[in-house]
């Protein structure tokens, strides 16, 4: 039977992702230190195992048990705003974590590394953000999934690692962790409707994104193994249609029948315009449509209603508090 590890298994994107390895047959072991991640996020099925990416004596001994023959990772900090003011953390979790892994797939013959990046490798870059633009990230946590692709692509050079690198963008559905405050826009929202507090935006709402529903973005991650032709490649993978954050705050509202209820705060360092295209994953994946918004936003509503308000969670390890939003400031809400 094929085996798997699948890290940040009880994560958002993580936890989709083992549902549908083992729909396809896998034998999934999952990571996660439950940072951001909830137990109940876990499929049943899963071989749970708790521990941290950034202890390499401890990956090893998942090794120790039989090998894999893909892994999954999907562990990360994703907060791009947050990680120029956290960055020590940034690389240890998400470059240094990721290395640890390369390294025990290198020495342990994985048939395949797939890895989940971001379009935040783009930075500033013309839009729809194409595979084929030169990455220029501009904070740190695009730099460290910049790195990591590097990584992988010097580790398929010299020890014959092959891998697959998505770019996924603004995914938001069931399971997400919408106690985040410093992520997650879709899921933010939702929280803060259902504390009966104002949505929050940055600036004018006027910046846009492509948000992209989960059911879009993980089965294809999942088989993604069995397509030897994508290996050793890079794909945007999400929704097409760009949004303002105006527009988003709108279909919130909506999906819980509220009266459209915005508090503007001052502009924060983003990039204004973020979305892709995604020829390169349609033509060797064939997917779906993408799911719309109203409908996305819908579910994962549903979902969120059920689950309940959440109180949420201060990162308390700020580094750098130098020009850090005020809103982000510990204590502040």
């Amino acid at each position: 039977m094929t085996r798997v590890l699948v890290t940040g298994v009880a994560g958002f994107i993580g936890s989709h992702v083992a549902e549908h390895c083992l729909d396809l047959g896998f034998k999934v072991v999952g990571i996660d230190d439950l940072s951001g991640g909830f137990v109940e996020n876990i499929p049943e099925g899963v071989d749970f195992r708790q521990g941290t990416i950034t202890d390499h004596g401890w990956l090893a001994t998942l090794w120790a048990e039989g090998d894999f023959d893909y892994v999954y990772h999907l562990a990360a900090y994703a907060a791009e705003g947050l990680s120029h003011f956290i960055r020590r953390f940034n690389y240890s979790t998400n470059l240094i974590g990721s290395v640890n892994l390369i390294n025990l797939s290198v020495l342990h013959n994985v048939k395949c590394f797939v890895f989940t990046s971001s379009i935040a490798v783009y930075g500033t870059n013309q839009t729809p953000m194409a595979v084929d633009l030169a990455p220029q990230p501009e904070d740190p946590y695009g730099v460290s999934k910049y790195a990591v692709e590097l990584d992988l692509k010097a580790a398929h050079h010299m020890f014959g690692l092959d891998y697959i690198i998505f770019r996924p963008h603004n995914v938001y559905g069931e399971k997400q962790n919408i106690a985040d405050k410093y992520r997650n826009v879709v899921g933010i929202f939702m929280n803060q409707v259902l504390n009966n507090n104002h949505m929050t935006i940055f600036g004018d709402g006027q910046q846009t994104r492509a948000f992209s529903y989960i059911d879009d973005v993980a089965p294809i991650i999942a088989r993604s193994v069995n397509e030897t032709k994508a290996y050793n490649e890079v794909f945007n993978i999400g929704a097409d249609h760009p949004y303002t954050i105006n527009e988003l705050a709108d279909q919130v509202a909506k999906a819980f029948g509220v009266s459209r209820n915005v508090q503007y705060l001052p502009h924060r360092n983003e990039v204004l315009h973020a979305f892709a295209s995604h020829e390169k994953v349609r033509s060797m994946f064939s997917p779906k449509a993408p799911t719309d918004l109203t409908e996305g936003v819908s579910r994962m509503a549903n979902w969120v209603k059920e689950r309940g308000p959440m109180t949420p969670v201060e990162f308390d390890k700020i580094e750098v508090g130098i020009n850090l939003p005020p809103s982000w400031v510990p204590g502040k809400k």
